[in-house]
């Protein structure tokens, strides 16, 4: 319970509550502040009493968070309302273009930066999926990116909201991504607060593995960027991380482009054994890279500096060092007549 006077920080998402303002009677939901947690360590509020919501204040009629007290109306793209449906009809195929794949946030804005130094005329689109946060204005580095121009446009499936363009699935957001929005190359990855519960299966990235055969299937490149750390405390995560290992030996039924940074001989070789011990050289292309410098980039751009689970590049540079290398790579087969 929260005591009379005290202050505590709560997120108000318009498009589920409306607008709050000072002075407002909310009922709040303090469950994440309540553990601890980290990632999403807010209270968030449920409904404004003061100002409650006009019911049917929205377009569209897909529901998402559906049969939930919450649940929300979007209009979808894939309606026949949003006007999009010729064009979507019309999609045949990804034609080889690289759809970069990451397994955690923080990938995100490292990889944005990335991409668009070596290629700045791109149309780079982000693509949320429900892994993580449902709500695309929870994340900072989306709203960072977009306003330092780095994203072309961004889209939420599943139950995920709050993009550029709602799409009911990852197929048909990676179809619409392309024929609406025009990607030329498209960053895959849940939103923030990934979910892990140190057993084989039991954690959100494992996604990365189906989100291959959907690339595949769409006749797309999956680029993979490969969780990395040196510097994790958790043995499952050292090295090449068990989410990784696990995503592209099972869960990935088709190959991808699966991309390591170039580190010293005595880095590597532990890594690239993981791999094949994992099976995943013999499915996988694998390729090695020479890892831009990613925190200099960012800061040319004048991003934050990047993070991921607390710790800084100094504290960690080879889970950085994938991204960058993995982005990289990616850049590079954007067709170079797009420059």
């Amino acid at each position: 319970m929260i005591s009379e006077g005290e202050r505590v920080k709560a997120v108000n998402y318009i498009d589920l509550t409306g607008p709050a303002y000072p002075g407002d009677r909310v009922l709040l939901n303090n469950t994440a502040l309540h553990l601890g947690l980290g990632t999403g360590g807010f209270d968030f509020v449920c409904h404004n009493f003061s100002r409650p919501l006009p019911p049917f204040g929205r377009s569209g009629h897909i529901m998402k968070l559906r049969y939930t007290p919450w649940q929300i109306r979007v209009l979808a793209c894939e309606e026949e309302a949003a006007g999009n449906q010729e064009q979507l009809a019309a999609f045949r195929s990804l034609e080889g273009r690289p759809m970069l794949i990451g397994g955690l946030h923080s990938t995100l804005a490292p990889a944005a930066a990335v991409i668009k130094h070596y290629r700045p005329s791109c149309r780079l689109v982000y693509l949320m999926t429900d892994g993580g946060a449902l709500p695309l204005h929870f994340s900072r580095a989306v709203a960072e990116l977009r306003e330092k121009g780095l994203l072309s446009g961004t889209v939420t499936c599943g139950h995920a909201f709050g993009g550029d363009l709602e799409a009911v699935n990852v197929y048909s957001a990676l179809v619409a991504s392309r024929v609406i929005l025009k990607a030329d190359l498209i960053i895959i990855a849940m939103g923030p607060g990934h979910v892990g519960t140190g057993t084989r299966y039991g954690f959100s990235a494992i996604e990365v593995g189906e989100h291959v055969n959907r690339v595949n299937v769409l006749g797309g490149v999956p680029v993979v960027i490969p969780r990395l750390s040196g510097a994790d405390s958790r043995s499952r995560h050292c090295g090449v991380s068990h989410h990784t290992l696990t995503a592209l030996a099972e869960a990935a039924l088709s190959p991808a482009d699966l991309v390591l940074p170039l580190v010293r001989r005595s880095q590597l070789k532990p890594l690239l054994e993981q791999l094949r011990q994992a099976g995943i050289t013999r499915r996988h292309r694998l390729l090695v890279k020479k890892a831009p410098p990613v925190g200099e980039i960012m800061g040319r751009f004048g991003l934050a500096p990047p993070e991921t689970m607390g710790r800084g590049y100094k504290q960690d540079p080879l889970f950085f060092q994938a991204v960058g290398a993995a982005a990289l790579a990616a850049a590079e087969k954007v067709k170079k007549s797009n420059d």
